[in-house]
């Protein structure tokens, strides 16, 4: 039986994000795997997304992104993200992962720098 754990000190966490299109996404997915920043990146099927900014309701095509990475991760990929993302104030969402398969839960760390 496989063994499943509480992640108790929040250390994994999960990050949604958008970007404006798929080389986007890709790209931001990739730099944040090769500086170890994540652990995997889901670069999913684009979306239709309506939203208000600047007073006004915009609608407008993004990808979602789902980022897994820790919490001694999170500064530095924030960073990334924020210096790299196209939009002025891009989506930038991190959610505990409550618990999970001890062996992803320890790959995410591991892969991240972590133990």
């Amino acid at each position: 039986m496989t063994e499943r754990t509480e992640n108790r000190d929040g250390d994994v966490l999960v990050v949604l994000t958008n970007a404006p299109d798929v080389d986007t996404a890709r790209s931001l997915a990739r730099t944040l795997i090769e500086r170890r920043l994540a652990a995997c990146v889901n670069v999913l099927s684009p979306c239709h997304s309506v939203y208000r900014w600047e007073g006004g309701v915009e609608e407008t095509p993004e990808v979602p992104m789902i980022v897994k990475t820790t919490a001694a991760s999170y500064p530095g990929l924030e960073d990334v993200l924020r210096a790299l993302h196209p939009y002025d104030v891009p989506e930038i969402i991190a959610l505990p992962a409550v618990s999970g398969l001890k062996d992803y839960l320890a790959w995410v760390a591991a892969e991240t720098g972590g133990a």
